[in-house]
């Protein structure tokens, strides 16, 4: 269930966050006051990014738009699927998430979170900053979603920790208690591939981990550092199963109040920002998989030879949802998949 949350509500929760104090709009001389929101730590290259993304605007506009940059769904009951609604509504100005989550209102966005899809980084970047990018911001928009053009952050490729077990092939998934957000894509494949997923917001996955409602969880290495997930899982198992994005979204009906001259000056910062938390993303998740088995955690390599054939009816049935469109633009760049 989604819960909605009015702007009034909204802005008295935030009154802190990330370091940034929440001041009175009656304060400002702005034009534009705005927020943008995530769901990462504020140590993480993406609040770092999205901070100096909006600095740029500022500077480049002569401070006629404003930006308050706050991490942590923490602050919004309902976590991601209610600042996904609030974006929609009007009521959130710039958000970012994965495609699979937002998936749940534009089925076209589930191509992003398709399992055993994307290969490489070079091989998403070249999809959703070229054609299949401009086919879902067109399917986004008719949902009342501005997505900004080529306005994909990474989150980088997924691995499997867990405290019980490691995962080295297919017949270790059998049961497994795994956490996945709440989006069909995800949750749909790890049934498929017998495992036995439990629904969680990012910003419960410690505390269910910790609790034992979860014995596994799916994210690239910078997450499990980030949350500190080395102090409640104990193996990582290299899997590369999916691939993972912050889409950068604004409201429509924001958007479409910004002058044109203001639209150009933040399309060009986010090109350039969103390359920037690309190069900082990659080299975290090199460096953290030293850093987490300092930190005890240990590493082992998944045979996942097994996983795809797994998957052939889950493929046949996202080809539907997603449309004929999304698929064949996404099999151009990955290869058939079903």
């Amino acid at each position: 269930m989604i819960h909605r949350i009015s702007r009034r509500k909204f802005t008295s929760g935030l009154v802190a966050a990330g370091g940034v104090m929440l001041v009175s709009r009656r304060a400002r001389a702005a034009d534009f006051e705005l927020r943008q929101f995530h769901n990462q730590p504020s140590d993480s290259p993406l609040h770092k990014r999205l901070v100096e993304l909006w600095d740029a605007v500022k500077t480049e506009t002569n401070g006629r738009v404003q930006v308050q940059t706050f991490p942590e769904n923490n602050k919004i009951a309902g976590g991601d699927p209610a600042a996904l609604n609030m974006v929609v509504t009007g009521e959130l100005d710039f958000f970012t998430l994965n495609g699979g989550s937002i998936g749940n209102i534009v089925p076209a966005m589930n191509v992003q979170g398709v399992l055993f899809a994307f290969r490489t980084p070079a091989q998403v970047f070249e999809a959703l900053d070229g054609d299949l990018g401009d086919y879902l911001r067109q399917e986004m928009k008719a949902k009342g979603l501005y997505a900004i053009p080529k306005g994909c952050f990474d989150n980088g490729f997924h691995q499997i920790t867990c405290s019980t077990h490691p995962i080295r092939s297919i017949d270790d998934l059998r049961g497994l208690k795994i956490r996945t957000p709440d989006a069909p894509i995800y949750v749909e494949a790890w049934k498929a591939l017998g495992a036995a997923p439990v629904i969680f917001n990012l910003n419960k996955v410690y505390e269910a981990l910790k609790n034992g409602d979860a014995e596994a969880q799916t994210n690239p290495l910078a997450i499990a550092e980030f949350l500190k997930l080395y102090e409640v899982q104990k193996y990582v198992s290299m899997t590369n199963h999916g691939w993972s994005g912050f889409n950068l979204m604004a409201s429509m009906k924001l958007w479409d109040r910004l002058p044109s001259d203001v639209q150009s000056v933040i399309e060009r910062n986010v090109v350039k920002f969103v390359r920037l938390q690309r190069a900082d993303n990659d080299s975290f998740n090199t460096e953290f998989r030293t850093k987490l088995a300092t930190q005890g955690m240990t590493f082992n390599e998944a045979d996942t030879s097994s996983f795809r054939p797994r998957l052939a009816s889950y493929y046949a049935r996202w080809k539907a949802t997603t449309g004929e469109r999304a698929w064949s633009l996404l099999e151009s760049h990955v290869g058939k998949l079903a």
